[in-house]
């Protein structure tokens, strides 16, 4: 596992103790293919943003982020294994990734609101518990109006977005790795504007 891009491109990750899922390599980079068009559109450039990282692992996606400049990132990981992992990465990639040892499910959320947020739970957890945290999210203002989420799941798992709250955009396959890609609308705010080029996607 490394960095792909940005300040600490190439720089390698410590990967998570046994029976976790890191995201791979080449689903981030096709992720951040997409990510880099989409921060570009809505922020011109990653410099402030503001980003959530849950279920985070070894913080490959929070961290590829701050990498890239990204303002801030929050980390959450439940796992105790993971979060010494998940620690020693941000020690040597982005000393100021604030890192929450919580059970992502039932966090309440500090810090924020965020302009992207990155779920990735075991695919065991079941789809009604992923859509709860995201209107869990939702609910708390926790997602800034127009916020990019992204919601990795295997493709044997169902739509992940609640009834409420969030435009979905697309989706994308990896193996068995899907990528929901979706966009939050905070209530009372104007809609955001439906971009068609928001999500550009470089093949990995």
């Amino acid at each position: 596992m490394r960095i792909i891009a940005g300040n600490a491109g190439g720089r390698r990750l410590d990967a998570p103790p046994p029976g976790t899922r890191p995201t791979t390599d080449r689903v981030r980079e096709a992720l951040f293919s997409s990510l880099d068009s989409a921060i570009r559109l809505e922020h011109g450039g990653w410099d402030g943003v503001c980003v959530l990282d849950l279920f985070a692992g070894s913080g490959a996606v929070g961290l590829e982020a701050m990498s890239r400049g990204a303002g801030s990132a929050t980390l959450v990981e439940r796992d105790r294994r993971c979060a010494e992992v998940l620690r020693r990465n941000v020690a040597a990639v982005a000393p100021s990734a604030h890192v929450v040892v919580a059970d992502a499910t039932t966090w309440t959320p500090t810090g924020g609101p965020f302009d992207l947020v990155y779920v990735d739970p075991p695919y065991s957890l079941p789809d009604d518990d992923v859509r709860a945290v995201l209107s869990a999210l939702w609910r708390q203002g926790a997602v800034a109006d127009g916020a990019v989420v992204v919601v990795e799941r295997s493709q044997r798992t169902g739509d992940p977005w609640p009834d409420r709250g969030f435009e979905p955009l697309r989706n994308r396959d990896y193996g068995d790795t899907r990528l929901w890609y979706g966009r939050a609308s905070q209530p009372g705010a104007a809609s955001p504007p439906r971009r068609a080029t928001t999500m550009v996607e470089e093949e990995a």
